[in-house]
């Protein structure tokens, strides 16, 4: 019997795997957690094979939580189920430690088969998913920005001004310009707001 905790911040959407699996002869839900830290602690008690993780929940980042289980509960498997595809979602999941990644459109067949394919170790990933990390591992490696230009861009996202981060970073007005042009430079992108949209999609801030 393949046991599971199902950590998911919407109660219908829990009862409904719940039905789902449970109607598999060899699947179990043991468990359910409405957040990151929740699952957390339900793992860590419960030592179940799999743990199905939403990605966005308040009180709790599942990759977060992820990369919690990964680290301190050896032996659970970690899979991602969630409504999100994006580059930077799926790459941060699987960097956590995630052992696949599912979208909730998946049918109930391709579910359970997912289900135990982790079980026995192995990588399960959605067909899109799968493409976009292909995609990701033959494109060019995206632009190395320093550290400082990372953190001036940050601050940028914040909305903060050039004067508003000298002074934060207690350099001067004219070396906050630079490190910004020197970013714009690498992003190949001619202003603040491409810049901080361009770096965060990267996933670089």
């Amino acid at each position: 019997m393949i046991r599971l905790i199902l950590v998911d911040d919407h109660p219908v959407v829990r009862h409904g795997l719940r039905g789902m699996l449970e109607a598999e002869p060899d699947l179990t839900v043991v468990g359910e957690a409405a957040s990151g830290p929740g699952g957390v602690a339900l793992a860590a008690g419960l030592r179940p094979d799999i743990v199905l993780m939403d990605l966005r929940m308040p009180g709790g980042d599942g990759v977060e939580a992820t990369a919690r289980i990964h680290a301190t509960v050896p032996g659970v498997r970690v899979l991602v189920l969630t409504t999100y595809e994006s580059d930077r979602d799926i790459l941060r999941a699987i960097e956590a430690g995630a052992g696949g990644y599912l979208l909730k459109d998946a049918s109930p067949a391709e579910l359970a088969a997912a289900v135990r394919a982790a079980a026995r170790g192995e990588t399960v990933l959605a067909p899109s998913v799968a493409s976009t990390l292909v995609r990701q591992v033959r494109g060019p490696a995206p632009p190395a920005l320093s550290a400082r230009e990372a953190q001036v861009l940050g601050l940028v996202a914040q909305g903060l001004t050039n004067a508003d981060i000298g002074r934060a970073l207690f350099i001067t007005e004219a070396t906050v310009k630079t490190h910004l042009l020197r970013a714009f430079a690498k992003l190949e992108v001619a202003d603040r707001t491409a810049a901080v949209t361009r770096a965060m999609g990267l996933g670089l801030i």
